[in-house]
């Protein structure tokens, strides 16, 4: 198995509801490292009235982690993303640049509220798109209005989105729905990307390394390389990162 990626996760420290200070950052670094991860995008939520945390902070935060991580792990490679919700003003967000894409490249990961609607979820993919970058929609088998229609997720990969599950609900760890949509996706081919989408050591814990075992036991090793590895290696590269 080629080395890891992990494209969603909240290990910036102190920014959002992720790891609370550089100490829990460092010890998920360490349970990553352990599972074979080597490339990390980390991706602090931005959301009206919940996480609004200055994008500066934000970066200077992620400095932190970056040069400790380096000298604890060096063959390992941070690079700051962000979660953007829905309920954003994101063409004004994306126009101006107000906060990072994914690895400072032209994909953009989006997230949306549980019970948001079709129409509202093609509406903002719509949007992201027509501002010239390409939404990873996060988390996909949380929503209702795509985890009822597999048709619909295609629907959405045929506009130009690119489909994320978290790697728990692939391992069955969210909920029995989720792990069918999961496996649903995968079977046509219309799984883009897994992330572990880890907040903590404790309850929301970096797992990569088993959804690629499982993933590599149920589709072929050839399959899991192409989500855990080629894939996200296509976002470093169209941000000239490799």
């Amino acid at each position: 198995m080629k080395e890891l990626f992990d494209v969603h996760c909240h290990m910036v420290p102190g920014v959002d509801d992720g790891a609370a200070d550089l100490e829990e950052s460092l010890a998920m670094l360490k349970m990553q490292h352990e599972d074979g991860v080597r490339k990390i995008i980390i991706t602090p939520h931005y959301r009206r009235r919940m996480f609004e945390t200055p994008a500066k902070k934000v970066h200077e935060q992620f400095l932190k982690l970056q040069e400790a991580a380096k000298k604890e792990y060096p063959d390992m490679s941070l690079y700051l993303g962000c979660e953007l919700h829905s309920n954003m003003d994101l063409q004004d967000i994306l126009e101006k640049r107000k906060y990072v894409t994914m690895a400072g490249s032209s994909y953009v990961l989006l997230e949306f509220s549980e019970g948001d609607s079709a129409q509202h979820i093609r509406e903002r993919v719509y949007n992201v798109l027509s501002c010239g970058y390409e939404p990873i929609i996060a988390h996909v088998e949380r929503y209702q209005a795509t985890v009822k229609s597999v048709g619909f997720s295609s629907d959405l990969v045929d506009m130009g989105a690119r489909l994320q599950v978290n790697v728990e609900s692939i391992l069955g760890k969210y909920t029995w729905g989720a792990k069918r949509y999961c496996r649903k996706l995968m079977k046509e081919d219309l799984l883009g990307f897994v992330g572990s989408d880890s907040h903590n050591t404790k309850t929301r814990i970096p797992n990569i390394g088993a959804g690629a075992a499982y993933v590599s036991k149920k589709m072929g090793e050839a399959y899991a390389e192409r989500i855990f590895h080629d894939n996200p290696m296509e976002i470093l590269r169209d941000a000239g990162e490799i």
